[in-house]
Formats: structure tokens, sequence, C-alpha cells
């Protein structure tokens, strides 16, 4: 019993294969430049720029990472944002889960739930 195996790409059928031995390849097909092989990813370093606080240069992400260190920054859009849920009486509870409740999403509002049923 032969094994028959067929590869399409977008241009229709490439190869055919029977028993593991190509029987069939395209005329027009040449291989690609790149191998599709994973390679590592590379991130290049950020550009300089003077800090806001004392107006010294920072000229790597290491220099960057230790400067928000030292100076209790975050960067806009990478801060967790977490509810602090005090102890409250079960009266004053309603009235501070009605105001946290309002206007978020349900992913927040599970999240305070769940906090609060720590507590």
């Amino acid at each position: 019993m032969s094994n028959y195996r067929a590869v399409y790409d977008g241009e229709g059928l490439l190869a055919e294969f029977s028993n593991e031995e190509m029987t069939y390849l395209r005329d027009n097909y040449s291989p690609p430049e790149r191998s599709d092989l994973p390679r590592p990813m590379l991130i290049k370093d950020i550009e300089p720029y003077q800090n806001m606080i004392d107006g010294k240069m920072i000229s790597s992400r290491s220099q960057h990472r230790e400067f928000l260190r030292q100076n209790n920054c975050i960067e806009v859009g990478n801060e967790k944002m977490e509810t602090k849920i005090p102890k409250l009486d079960p009266l004053e509870r309603r009235k501070f889960l009605h105001k946290q409740l309002a206007d978020v999403g349900d992913k927040e509002c599970n999240a305070v739930l769940k906090q609060l049923r720590k507590n």
C-alpha cells in the first residue's frame, strides 16, 4: 500500500510524494530565500532621551529601568491597577460597592467581588 501526500501553496499543487519520495515538483518552484526555522527576535535599545526630573540623558533600557526605580516612577500603560478595599461595616459596604461598580466592566467587577468575599 502506497502513502500519498500532496503539498499545496497559494498557486496550487506544489509537490506530490508517494512513499516519501517526491514524484512531482512544479516547474516554476524556487526555494524560499530565508529559512522557515524560528530565529531569535532582537529588540534594539531605546533612543536616548532627556529625563524630566533632573535633565540627565538616559541612553539604555537598563538606565531607564534604574531611573524609574530610583525616582519611584512608572511608565504610563504598564502600571497595575488594583482596587484597595477598606474594611467596612455591612451598611457602608453596600454604598461602597454601588460607587465602585457604577462604571466598571465585568472583569473589574468580578475582581472586586472576589476580593470582598475574602474579607
